[in-house]
């Protein structure tokens, strides 16, 4: 423990300090102590009560927070920098773990010598609540950047998600697709040598083009097999080779018995075979295609939707927007949650909405923030359901989220907006999103209120419409 002499020269060090008159300083030295830690130490896990202001002599304390059940690194402490608890803070525990990097010597004074610092020793008080003020500002711009990359890497997942599968099936289209044309040259050879009359031609085409083009009434599944059967029968009694592999394609393009049969009564024996190949390989090339451009319309409006959000080339400058548009987009970029948790989405959306003069891209951070943490609110419960509505109230947009959760307590309700409030476990939020959606609304002059109970949750969000 060193003396007070060898404290008061060590404080003087500390580069916010370095205006204070000595007897501050040695006010300070007279009422602290230090103490010593070995390297690996730790000095303080979260939770733990904070009632000393610590200010660092000589080694490290690296800091690290929880998150997802794992000790992620956070920030290092540096000599004749301060932590801890300072005058008028609110802190009561750790946030993090600081362990010690070295030998570490650290300066504490307790809380209890507070109120008369505040009451002697002005310039030292105004020192330590400039550091609070400084390390608040410095925290939260930090907290805010974490949970912009959490958010981020919900995006991504949930992108990733609902792009596997129509990727996966353009792939595995446009191999079939190969595969099938391919095959095309041996049947060549049986198409050339079809004769044919112009009526019969255009007998033939009509037919295709209108299976094409005509919606095909859903069966159930055993009239589907049962016409799959009476169709088999039919191209087998005919010598069609392969009939097993083209009975579901002419099925579920709707061709029946009747059809064959009138192509039966106009083609030439030796004909049947090509032009039944011919046509099954034209509606399989039309459904391969069919397939890949489903594939790639929903690749597109994924695509379309993270853009709308983002608002990714764009100036972040208000503009008239439309806020179903917004809506709309997050919970495209939400979808796979939404499933994942089996939760109903219900839209009352007001038929006429006046475009609104928003930020954009700050508006749906406030969709994403809401409608994300209804349904964080419904995970595991099974009759799940959130429930947009928007209305136009005199000059104002009015938009209501409602979910049917536990709810949030009455005597949390009044929290639920404030800086790093979270109900969340840890590693699960920094309890930044509600405040962040409070100074965005705010941002744009309006409000956001909470009316929950058990079974019925709702935020309303009202801002201008100019």
């Amino acid at each position: 423990m060193l003396t007070k002499e060898e404290i008061f020269s060590q404080l003087k060090m500390v580069p916010e300090f370095k205006n204070l008159p000595p007897g501050d300083l040695m006010w300070l030295a007279e009422r602290g102590a230090t103490e010593e830690y070995a390297d690996g130490t730790k000095i303080f896990k979260a939770g733990d009560p904070m009632e000393e202001l610590r200010i660092l002599f000589k080694g490290a304390v690296d800091f690290y927070l929880e998150q997802n059940g794992s000790l992620q690194f956070y920030d290092v402490m540096e000599p004749y920098e301060m932590t801890g608890r300072l005058p008028y803070s609110r802190m009561k525990g750790a946030a993090g773990h600081g362990i010690a990097r070295g030998v570490t010597v650290s300066f504490q004074l307790h809380s209890r010598h507070f109120q008369e610092l505040v009451r002697d020793h002005y310039g030292l008080t105004e020192v330590l609540v400039h550091a609070m003020t400084d390390r608040v500002r410095e925290f939260t711009r930090v907290q805010q950047q974490n949970d912009k990359m959490v958010a981020l890497g919900k995006l991504s997942a949930g992108l990733a998600h609902e792009l596997n599968n129509p990727s996966a099936a353009v792939v595995r289209g446009a191999q079939e697709l190969k595969k099938h044309l391919s095959n095309l040259p041996k049947h060549f050879k049986g198409v050339i040598k079809i004769k044919a009359t112009d009526e019969i031609v255009d007998t033939v085409n009509d037919l295709v083009v209108a299976k094409i083009n005509s919606p095909q009434a859903l069966l159930s599944l055993s009239s589907k097999t049962e016409k799959e059967d009476a169709l088999l029968a039919w191209l087998e009694d005919n010598g069609i080779e392969d009939a097993y592999l083209m009975t579901e394609t002419f099925s579920d393009f709707g061709f029946t018995l009747d059809d064959f049969e009138k192509l039966g009564t106009i083609l030439r024996p030796e004909d049947k075979n090509a032009v039944i190949n011919w046509l099954h390989q034209v509606l399989t090339t039309e459904r391969l295609v069919h397939e890949i451009e489903e594939a790639s319309r929903r690749i597109n409006n994924l695509v379309s939707s993270i853009k709308s959000y983002t608002h990714m080339d764009q100036a972040p400058e208000k503009e008239p927007a439309d806020v179903h548009e917004g809506i709309k987009s997050t919970v495209m970029v939400l979808n796979h949650k939404f499933k994942k948790n089996r939760v109903q989405l219900v839209c009352k959306f007001a038929d006429v909405l006046p475009k609104a003069k928003i930020y954009v891209s700050s508006m749906n951070q406030v969709w994403m923030n809401i409608i994300d943490n209804a349904l964080d609110a419904l995970e595991g419960q099974e009759d799940g359901k959130i429930e947009i509505q928007t209305e136009v109230d005199r000059e104002f947009i009015v938009v209501t989220i409602t979910d049917n959760g536990p709810g949030v307590p009455k005597e949390i309700q009044d929290k639920i907006f404030d800086a790093f409030y979270t109900t969340k476990a840890i590693g699960k939020g920094t309890g930044l999103g509600l405040e962040m959606v409070r100074q965005i609304i705010h941002r744009h002059k309006g409000d956001v209120k909470l009316k929950s109970e058990p079974g019925r949750t709702s935020f309303e969000v009202c801002f201008p419409i100019g």
